[in-house]
């Protein structure tokens, strides 16, 4: 199983991007991050000033409302996103040869519920090579 950046949005701004788009994505572990956000971060990061603004607080501390709720389909997009990739994970895992007993112990659950919880779901997109 190849696990692709194929329909997958930045963790951060739930632009959607990857192979077929003009968004260059980039991470790993679920997370995935576009170049847009990247050279925003980097830039923040660089500057003293701008981090230390950062650092005081965050972002959603000053959004209004209405950008708050804007904001959580974006949230929730994102979440779904790295559920699929624990899912994809597992399947990778299990194609190993990783035991069902292995996979709970490292989630500290036991084999049937790491099952339970991995095995009737198979992920949404099938990879491809």
């Amino acid at each position: 199983m190849a696990i692709t950046r194929e329909g997958k949005i930045c963790s951060f701004c739930a632009t959607p991007g990857g192979p077929g788009t003009d968004v260059a994505l980039v991470g790993g572990l679920g997370a995935q991050i576009c170049v847009g956000c990247l050279d925003h971060f980097h830039a923040i990061v660089h500057d003293t000033d701008r981090l230390a603004t950062a650092r005081r607080g965050m972002p959603w501390d000053t959004m209004p409302e209405t950008e708050l709720l804007a904001t959580l389909p974006q949230i929730l997009a994102s979440a779904e996103q790295n559920a699929e990739f624990a899912q994809e994970w597992v399947e990778m895992l299990r194609q190993r040869g990783v035991t069902w007993a292995e996979i709970g112990r490292v989630l500290g659950v036991s084999r049937q519920a790491a099952w339970e919880r991995f095995a009737k779901k198979p992920s949404k997109k099938r990879a491809t090579a």
